[in-house]
């Protein structure tokens, strides 16, 4: 006959009966190596038949995939929801986590181990919106409010300043990391939470969840209880800012209160994790700001007899990290002695004694290191006390564990697409020819950089952060491309919450493109849409893009927005052949939208000197085009349209002398031509501003065919002297811009051009650019550079 299960009624009048009294709570701060190490002397003093661990309650599943022995932490537990918003929470572990090490211990022991925060679906519940969290990031430290009137220093600040510390990292390690006697850690790590919840107390803020957190994990203390544990034989690891609050003095959350508790669809998975994420150089608040170091710490810690005291072990760690800063120092090519290794260690030393410590901290450790090895020059060092303190250490996890499918076909694109060894934490580039290699066996390999390419665009569009493009030196080559690869957490959270778009990376972004093509607002996105379409080769989303371009096309009439999305267009079309992709239905809409930008020139170009900017890019795309695609568009209407806008007087001058520069460069307007342009726009009749501007936008061009007309050059110079001093500071805002970015070289040609027409030759010419302004000179330069050009 089957055990009659207890009423929920029975379930709480036995938890009400139960005593918590005798139950070793041990309260760590996350990511503490002495916690760790003081954890594990108590596990070995109680053996306990149970360990109880704050922790996402439903991912206690995953510990046994935790302690498998291809695990290798750094590791985090990844809870995210099944729906949009995407929420996340993440739960790193270290190998000097006290919680990995208790996970280990009961692993070690076949002891039970369970963990006992809020569920995952619960505590992402709680959280107002989509951000990256963990469960023991919420560590004593964060978990206090500060007080309202003063903001900007936080009360650890005020903490480490009172103890004569820098900051409180320093004040935690030399007051708890280096705790010389056993089981000193466990009674001071919770007398200072119990005074941090005394703090917390007096300002409220945000202390529902963690009194929500608290009352569910002693539930779970009591229902182990209610199983037949004994309370001697629990342990109960948890923040120390929570440790005083699991006893008898508080009630364990009830059946209906849990019931109450908002709740969402969630899941849970194992990913790698890196130590450069858990420092707190990488925004990571609850991280430590140098995790390979307390690795070090740790295996000092663990791997020495503990003898009667520790200050020989944490000691030893001095000259491990300085000789680890030599090292890399070394391998950079600047060489170091042991000498000064040396030195550096009993500084440090010295350094620690001044402050009463028991061995010196990391901050002592740096000072020496800066002031021995580094000579004064902390610049010196920064890089390897990064690699020393920080490292690149990540995690691995056993193939399949705990993957979602996205995960997989990741991991599976990796291998067939040879990317393997670029999943580290250390950034690696990476050169791309997409043209087929007609020397491979097999089609796989004769495409493998077009694939792979293919792949990091899906990455990209998936906002994956695991490859970011950098510029080639082959500008204009279609086939070559490069890349900057470099695997990190964010990258393993970006590819789970892509899982909601599709189950493989082809899916997921074939779903993102067209959501981006369903809210894409201008014409300019929509272009651009279509090369991300056929640069991840999802050709659905290419012709959704085309229709939503054609769609919006009508709408404007913008030159600007339609020249960039014809040539975007042209980017996408020089692709087709390399990318195989057959590119002939974008020609129409490419000579559709060339034609409207063509006819709406001229009347864009009513337009002051700020619009003018981007109306010379237009204008540049649009030559461009006429210029690659002459059998394609109506190359004689551009030209026309150029034309015009170098004849009237009527529109913006700059964009009139710019448009002076494209027939020049084209071979349509000859030297008499461009004599006589000059001549009617530099005229004594001509505003200085219109006159002066005119010649900034023909400057803008082929200055080489400039140089050479020295008829211009004469005709610049009288138009120039004859200006009065107000015309003359107006006319200069224009020429100012106009030479700013000619060359050295050219700026000397044109004062040589001019030294022939004032009779004084090139060389005189040359030999007085050469010389030294006179204090005249100078006071003229200064009142020039002080001119304020913004006002015109």
């Amino acid at each position: 006959m089957a055990k009659r299960q207890p009423s929920h009624a029975e379930q709480a009048s036995q938890r009400a009966n139960l005593s918590r009294a005798g139950m070793h709570v041990f309260g760590v701060r996350h990511l503490s190596p002495m916690a760790a190490y003081d954890l594990r002397s108590l596990l070995d003093e109680v053996q306990p038949s149970i360990v109880l661990i704050e922790g996402l309650h439903d991912a206690t599943d995953l510990i046994g995939d935790i302690v498998r022995k291809e695990t290798q932490p750094p590791i985090a537990i990844l809870a995210y929801t099944d729906a949009q918003p995407v929420r996340t929470l993440v739960y790193p572990l270290a190998r000097y986590s006290p919680e990995y090490q208790a996970i280990r211990w009961a692993d070690d022991h076949d002891v039970d181990v369970r963990l006992i925060d809020l569920p995952s679906s619960i505590f992402l519940a709680l959280q107002p919106e989509r951000q990256h969290l963990t469960a023991p990031e919420k560590t004593q430290e964060d978990n206090v409010a500060e007080p309202a009137d003063e903001p900007h220093e936080s009360v650890y600040e005020r903490i480490a300043k009172a103890a004569g510390e820098s900051d409180y990292e320093a004040y935690w390690e030399r007051r708890f990391e280096h705790i010389s006697e056993p089981g000193e850690y466990r009674r001071t790590a919770i007398a200072f939470g119990e005074q941090l919840r005394e703090l917390r107390e007096d300002h409220p803020r945000d202390l529902a969840e963690t009194l929500i957190r608290e009352s569910f994990m002693r539930r779970c203390i009591d229902e182990v209880l209610n199983e037949g544990h004994c309370a001697e034989k629990v342990v109960v690891v948890v923040g120390a800012f929570h440790a005083g609050a699991l006893g008898d003095d508080y009630p364990s959350m009830t059946d209906a209160e849990l019931e109450r508790l908002p709740c969402v669809n969630a899941k849970r998975t194992l990913m790698p994790y890196s130590y450069f994420k858990l420092s707190s150089q990488s925004g990571y608040g609850a991280g430590n700001h140098a995790p390979a170091y307390y690795e070090l710490l740790w295996d000092c810690l663990h791997q020495e007899p503990r003898g009667h005291g520790r200050r020989g072990e944490v000691d030893g760690l001095a000259a491990d990290y300085l000789t680890r800063v030599v090292r890399e120092l070394r391998a950079s090519g600047t060489h170091r002695s042991t000498a000064e290794v040396i030195d550096a260690v009993r500084l440090s030393r010295t350094l620690s004694d001044m402050k009463q410590g028991s061995a010196p901290v990391l901050e002592d450790l740096r000072d020496a290191a800066v002031a021995i090895i580094g000579q004064g020059d902390r610049g010196v060092l920064a890089e390897p006390m990064a690699r020393v303190e920080v490292g690149t250490a990540i995690g691995t996890l056993p193939k399949g564990v705990s993957q979602t499918s996205i995960q997989d076909d990741f991991n599976e694109k990796l291998k067939t697409l040879r990317l393997e060894k670029y999943r580290t934490t250390v950034k690696q580039d990476i050169s791309l020819d997409l043209r087929e290699n007609r020397r491979a066996k097999t089609e796989a390999s004769a495409f493998l950089d077009l694939n792979r390419s293919t792949f990091l665009h899906r990455l990209a569009l998936l906002n994956v952060p695991f490859a970011s493009s950098i510029a080639t030196d082959q500008t204009s080559a279609t086939w070559a491309e490069a890349w900057q690869l470099r695997w990190s957490p964010e990258a393993e959270i970006a590819l789970v919450e892509s899982v909601l778009m599709g189950e493989t990376v082809e899916i997921a972004s074939a779903y993102q493109l067209q959501q981006q093509v369903d809210n894409a607002a201008t014409i300019s996105e929509a272009a651009s849409l279509i090369k991300t379409a056929s640069r991840c080769e999802l050709l659905p989303g290419m012709l959704a893009a085309r229709g939503k371009l054609q769609a919006l096309a009508t709408q404007t009439s913008a030159t600007v927005e339609t020249a960039a999305a014809a040539y975007e267009l042209t980017l996408t079309i020089r692709f087709g052949d390399v990318r195989r992709f057959d590119a002939d239905p974008l020609y129409p809409l490419m000579e559709e939208l060339f034609v409207q930008s063509v006819l709406s020139l001229i009347g864009s170009s009513v337009c002051d000197s700020a619009a003018a900017k981007g109306l010379m890019t237009a204008m540049d795309q649009l030559n461009n085009i006429a210029f690659e695609f002459s059998a394609r568009v109506d190359e004689g209407l551009w030209i026309d349209r150029l034309g015009e806008l170098a004849r009237r007087d009527d529109l913006n001058a700059v964009l009139s002398g710019y448009a002076c520069a494209i027939l020049l460069e084209r071979g349509m307007m000859d030297n008499a031509e461009l004599s006589r342009e000059v001549s009617r726009r530099l005229s004594p009749g001509i505003p200085a501003d219109l006159g002066a501007g005119w010649f900034e936008g023909l400057a803008g061009r082929n200055r080489y065919a400039l140089l050479a007309r020295q008829e211009m050059w004469v005709q610049l110079s009288e138009y120039i002297a004859m200006l009065d001093e107000e015309q003359f500071r107006r006319s200069v805002v224009f020429l100012r811009r106009a030479f700013g970015s000619f060359s050295v070289t050219e700026k000397r040609a044109i004062a040589e051009n001019l030294g022939d027409y004032w009779g004084i030759g090139h060389e005189e010419a040359t030999e007085r650019l050469q010389t030294d302004l006179s204090e005249d000179e100078q006071d003229v330069l200064e009142e020039l550079n002080e001119f304020d050009f913004d006002e015109f």
